[in-house]
């Protein structure tokens, strides 16, 4: 034995030295059936002192040690050995009882403990149960320690006390009740430990991160550390003094360290243990304990609680499971097929499969020289054993994780019960309650079986029946959230668990009518979450939830204690709001594959909820969601500006500070639609009434929130100069609250906003609009109305044709619906009444003449649109195309019911205004819009030479066809008959006399831009300008002198 411990292990060495170590260990356990107890035990103290001292790395001296303790902790009299009994006529019967066994009839009780210790690591404990006391100091340390490889000494500890406690189950003497008692009352240390354990436990609620740790499945090495060995472990590594940290120190005032955080199969394994202690140990004893707890020790409990619920939910069937048997058959078939063929081969293939189908130590598979052609113990078999079970395996398994799950949570439920109980005598039972209901909101969200559920709704009502003014009170975001999992639960397919989620929230509504007379708050959360189940839950079952809203109404109408109260009424009315929530939700279930319309219905409902801000405001949030979705960035970025404004709107009736927004008024520069979030209808709630505006964005920083969350949007889609705007808003809070912070990275961003501006300017896209007309009875309530649709930028009219074509096409058949190719007025008498028609028009922003001093940039021409134009060539013969002079046009302008961009990507039509042009006024148009073109061309910062070249070209260019001199040949060429054509004559004039002064600038910039190849293409472009400006000038020379006579004859008089 001396020579194994000053057996240093290297990287030689370290098999030789584990081999000696399992040798010796077998070598004792052996000796514990045929020598003395304690002279075994005093070996096994000499060694393990021995080990320690002259082993320096940490890692590998826990690992030896586990390994050597597991051997020893497989005696079949482990129980005994651990002296676990109280008298010996109840210890359970060994087939072959040993000589230690005999003589452990004088053990020390329970009783005269106090029952906290029983939970700590103490020397006492150590003394009385050795073997048990080295395997829980062994676990400790490795749960303290930090260095390279714990990570895989942490796991190997935990497994081996998980599989004592497995083979406790197994074996047939430790069946009785009373057996597994004791039993459990000597892992009773292991509680300690795990909640001394907390920060290191894999938290599966929040998988991706915890405090900068990797929490992900990975390998052990990469969650391990490096650090120096803790000198109070290794003390007790050692023997002599176990001094460790005792497991019942207050877990809150010890700092709390960084640990390597355990895997998810370590933390699952450590889960069951716990839970198997709990579960199996004396239950007045863990209610004796947890009553003697302090309050911040049982909110560590109740954490541990929480874990365990995420850790524990059922997962379903694997996908593997959706693999066919005929796969795993011809599998199966060919591993066969490869296996008889390299048995049938001589060398190192024949060898290897000898050795795999030779029985080895099946016990101990550690000292199988052939490990390494086991596959089956190998991560590559572990990946892989899926392929190789059937259908029925698969259904097995799914049912143990069944049980296991529903096991679990009704073992958590009664810790639960018993933290209730304890929290009844404590002052802070407030937080207690609120962590207790924290856990159960968690079991619910979870998968569960209906069983547990039915204890768990009917804990949740004796909670909500004892402590239900406190949990109103105290708990307002728990119980929205408790409001949202119960109401899930009421469109359940299971009839046990929907009758009881309609008791249990009958129940919360009584209970908080009861305590306020007025269960606002439970209503608003409520509908509240039916309209997140709406946005968010599309799967739940509608019918099943009206079912459970009649059994709620039921209740309300049979409940004679209430009938004098306006309770039953005020029930009626929550669920008639619900039933309308449940219409809408079946119409956009048709409609989910038509974004337009479903946006409408969305919008529908939000306005619905106008005088319920909390409401509105769940609603836009979840239309800025689906917008995002589809890519719609300042859509998105408009629901939260109206959001913001909402809530900005009722932070004003509660605080008078002059940093915050005024209103919605204030939000008028982002966008004037904002308006409609006005609380000026009679029927707006106060604020400050019970159940309004309760949510943590009608706060400061939720506001501040917001609008930073559209200003991200808002960049994203290219708006920069809004985010300007939103960011004025934003600046007073943040500077009234010093948060200099958020200044530094507010300001940065406005200086990447105002870059974006200069550096892109007309290079962004907005957006491209259309008019869109349905007509025909199929289309219901759309037929007859027209829309202006905002579409992505450089979208053509083929593509929403085929796009808007192409669905209604599969609601209504592909022969049943037709596009009107023109933009010609629809005369509805034409059409067959059996078809579905669709009217698709290119528009264009309109402004007014006083308009467009105000919207100089290329943003405010594509911002804050109400009014839209399409133009309708038409002649009066009936073709829409003729000669120049027999050419009209009809100028349609559309206004919107709301200006782009708004809440949603399509706005009806609330007025239409026609203008008919005349071929002449056909012609002034146009010459102003190449004017216009080619000022924009002579003006632009950089230059460009090609858009130049492209609108010279075409403005002076000798094959334009019904170009300028065209033009001015049909309408100047002789002086109108009709005088009343005499002001369009002298117009049309004025504007080619522009014109041919911008085709001069244009022609000298260009000379300035040319390279040395393009002089001939200069020459020819002046020498066509020339000839043009030749052709004009007698036409653009010649007044009309009537034009020019004085309206009124001056006479002065003398004095």
């Amino acid at each position: 034995m001396a020579k194994l411990s000053r057996q240093e292990p290297n990287t030689t060495e370290n098999e030789q030295a584990e081999k000696m170590n399992i040798s010796l260990a077998f070598f004792l356990y052996d000796l514990l059936s045929l020598m003395d107890r304690g002279f075994v035990f005093n070996l096994i103290k000499h060694y393990c002192n021995q080990l320690s001292a002259k082993l320096n790395n940490l890692p590998t001296l826990i690992s030896m040690r586990l390994e050597f303790l597991r051997i020893l902790c497989s005696h079949e009299h482990y129980l005994n050995l651990n002296l676990f009994f109280m008298n010996a006529d109840t210890a359970p019967a060994s087939p072959c009882p040993s000589i230690s066994s005999q003589n452990s009839s004088s053990c020390s009780s329970f009783q005269d403990q106090k029952i906290a210790s029983m939970f700590d690591l103490t020397p006492e404990y150590r003394q009385q149960h050795f073997l048990t006391g080295l395997l829980f100091t062994e676990l400790a340390a490795a749960l303290d320690a930090e260095g390279e490889g714990i990570s895989k000494v942490q796991r190997k500890a935990v497994s081996a006390i998980h599989s004592l406690l497995s083979s406790h189950d197994l074996d047939l003497r430790c069946i009785k009740p009373e057996v597994k008692v004791k039993i459990a009352a000597l892992y009773l240390p292991l509680v300690g430990i795990i909640l001394d354990a907390l920060p290191q436990l894999y938290d599966f609620t929040a998988a991706d991160a915890r405090s900068g740790k990797n929490r992900s499945n990975g390998s052990d090495e990469e969650q391990e550390g490096t650090s120096a060995i803790n000198q109070n472990v290794a003390l007790a590594i050692a023997g002599n003094n176990f001094n460790l940290k005792t497991s019942g120190t207050m877990l809150s005032s010890l700092p709390y360290k960084q640990y390597n955080v355990l895997n998810a199969d370590t933390t699952r394994n450590l889960m069951i243990c716990f839970l198997w202690i709990m579960k199996n140990a004396d239950q007045s004893l863990i209610r004796k304990w947890i009553a003697d707890l302090p309050s911040m020790q049982l909110n560590r409990i109740l954490d541990l609680l929480f874990i365990c619920v995420s850790c524990f939910e059922y997962k379903g069937k694997q996908s593997s499971d959706k693999v066919s048997t005929q796969v795993l058959q011809k599998s199966r078939d060919v591993k066969a097929r490869l296996e008889e063929a390299l048995l049938r081969g001589e060398g190192a293939r024949g060898e290897m499969m000898r050795r795999c189908r030779t029985p080895g130590n099946d016990r101990f598979p550690g000292l199988n020289e052939n490990l390494r052609w086991r596959k089956e113990q190998t991560h590559w078999r572990q990946a892989n054993e899926k392929l190789d079970k059937t259908k029925a395996e698969l259904d097995q398994e799914a049912l143990i994780s069944g049980n296991l799950a529903t096991e679990a949570n009704l073992i958590i439920l009664d810790m639960q019960e018993n933290i209730i109980q304890a929290s009844s005598a404590l002052d802070c039972k407030d937080s207690l309650l609120g962590g207790v209901l924290r856990v159960l909101v968690n079991s619910l969200s979870c998968d569960q079986s209906t069983t547990y559920l039915t204890h768990c709704f009917a804990t949740l009502r004796a909670l909500i029946a004892k402590f239900g003014d406190l949990l109103f009170e105290e708990e307002v975001e728990q119980c929205a959230d408790l409001c949202q999992r119960v109401l899930h639960h009421c469109s359940s397919s299971m009839d046990v668990t929907r009758s009881q989620a309609c008791a249990t929230l009958y129940l919360l509504m009584r209970f908080s009518f009861g305590a306020t007379s007025n269960f606002a708050r439970v209503k608003m959360q409520v509908t509240m979450s039916l309209a997140s189940l709406v946005g968010k839950a599309p799967d739940f079952n509608e019918e099943h939830l009206r079912r459970s809203l009649r059994t709620i109404l039921a209740y309300a109408e049979e409940d004679t204690a209430m009938q004098t109260t306006p309770f039953p009424m005020q029930v009626e009315e929550l669920l008639c709001n619900l039933n309308s929530i449940l219409y809408d939700t079946v119409k956009m279930r048709e409609f989910q594959e038509d974004p337009e319309m479903l946006m409408d219905l969305m919008y529908r409902i939000a306005k619905s909820y106008q005088t319920s801000p909390d409401l509105r405001l769940t609603w836009l949030q979840n239309m800025a969601e689906k917008h995002t979705k589809k890519k719609c960035y300042t859509e998105a970025a408009m629901c939260l500006v109206h959001a913001a404004a909402l809530v900005a709107e009722y932070l004003s009736m509660l605080e008078d500070h002059s940093y915050l927004p005024v209103g919605s008024v204030s939000f008028q520069n982002i966008s004037s639609n904002v308006l409609e979030e006005s609380a000026v209808s009679d029927d707006t709630l106060s604020p400050d009434e019970d159940g309004v505006c309760s949510g943590r964005y009608f706060t400061e920083s939720g506001l501040v929130g917001l609008l930073e969350q559209a200003a991200e949007l808002f960049s994203t889609g290219g708006l920069y100069e809004t985010v300007n705007e939103v960011y004025k808003l934003v600046i007073p809070l943040l500077e009234a609250h010093r948060d200099f912070r958020k200044l530094t990275s507010t300001h940065d961003k406005l200086q990447k906003a105002f870059d974006s501006i200069i550096s892109k300017g007309h290079k962004r896209m907005f957006g491209t609009y259309f008019r869109v007309g349905f007509y025909g009875s199929r289309f219901g309530d759309l037929d007859e109305q027209e829309f202006v649709y905002k579409e992505p930028a450089i979208t053509k009219l083929p593509e929403i044709s085929h796009r808007l074509e192409g669905f209604y096409g599969q609601c209504f058949g592909a022969e049943f619906v037709e596009v009107i190719k023109d933009s010609a007025p629809v005369d509805k008498t034409k059409l067959d009444p059996n078809k579905a028609y669709i009217q698709i028009t290119f528009v264009e922003p309109y402004f007014d003449e006083y308009e467009m001093k105000d919207r100089v940039t290329y943003f405010e021409k594509n911002f804050n649109l109400r009014r839209f134009m399409y133009t309708t060539p038409f002649t009066l013969e009936g073709r829409p195309r003729g000669e120049l002079h027999e050419q009209y046009r009809r100028n349609t302008v559309l206004t919107t019911m709301h200006a782009f961009p708004y809440i949603k990507t399509r706005i009806s039509v609330i007025q239409k205004e026609e203008f008919v042009l005349t071929p002449i006024e056909v012609a002034i148009e146009d010459m102003k819009k190449k004017t216009l073109q080619l000022a924009v061309a002579i003006n632009q910062e950089p230059p460009d030479a090609k858009m130049l070249q492209m609108v010279l070209q075409g403005s002076v260019g000798a094959t334009v066809n019904q170009g300028p001199l065209e033009v001015a040949q049909v309408f100047l060429a002789e002086i109108p008959a009709d005088p009343k054509l005499y002001r369009h004559h002298n117009k049309l004039r004025l504007c080619f006399k522009e014109f041919i002064m911008r085709c001069g600038e244009a022609v000298e910039k260009n000379k300035r831009l040319i390279t040395a190849d393009q002089k001939e293409y200069q020459q020819e472009l002046k020498k066509n300008y020339g000839k043009l400006k030749e052709n004009l000038r007698p036409m653009i020379e010649r007044k009309i002198p009537e034009l020019y006579k004085p309206i009124f004859r001056v006479e002065s008089q003398k004095r």
